[in-house]
């Protein structure tokens, strides 16, 4: 049976955070060993590409973290713009709890490797596809067609994405909750006609 790897998820986790927090190029391999407490060795064992392959684990997990909560959210809510509204006030809490420090960390990698990087890009498309899944499976269920269930999905997740950058200069969570609250209220009246 083969070993359970110890340090593999910590040193995810740690950039993770980091990557939110400072961005991909001022993270170094450092960084990652001390706030991850696994001994630097891993580091090579784990990810012997390097640190752009340990960026494309952490936008996986950071995406499966967001299609979590995302899942979770069309759960509970009964609709997408409730859906909406919820997840804006979670992201305008974790930004002002970081003090507008954190940002999305699959946005912050990719905005600095993609295209470049072609494993962390595929990564990334991944991630906002199983978000936009999400979403557009919750359009469909509130009576959107396919194909504009998809076209609103895109929109959504686009547009928080830019909102969570403008929470950040702005510090302040307004503009998530502004952006989700006026995407509900254009699904709300596109979904009344």
């Amino acid at each position: 049976m083969p070993a359970v790897p110890k340090h593999r998820q910590p040193i995810i986790n740690a950039a993770v955070t980091l990557f939110r927090r400072q961005g991909f190029a001022r993270t170094g391999l450092n960084d990652i060993v001390d706030v991850s407490g696994a001994p630097k060795g891993s580091l090579y064992h784990y990810f012997p590409e390097g640190k752009s392959s340990i960026a494309v684990a952490a936008v996986e997990e950071a995406g499966r973290r967001v299609a979590a909560t995302v899942a979770k959210l069309a759960e509970e809510c009964g609709s997408t713009g409730e859906l909406l509204r919820a997840h804006a006030r979670l992201l305008a809490g974790w930004m002002q709890g970081s003090g507008f420090r954190n940002g999305c960390p699959i946005t912050t990698v990719l905005l600095e490797l993609a295209p470049r990087e072609r494993a962390v890009t595929d990564a990334g498309r991944k991630a906002y596809a199983a978000r936009i899944s999400l979403l557009r499976d919750r359009l469909i269920a509130d009576g959107f067609a396919r194909p504009r269930a998809e076209t609103l999905a895109v929109l959504c997740t686009s547009a928080l994405q830019g909102a969570l950058i403008q929470a950040r200069v702005e510090r302040s969570g307004r503009p998530i909750e502004i952006t989700a609250a006026e995407l509900a209220r254009l699904i709300a009246a596109e979904a009344d006609r």
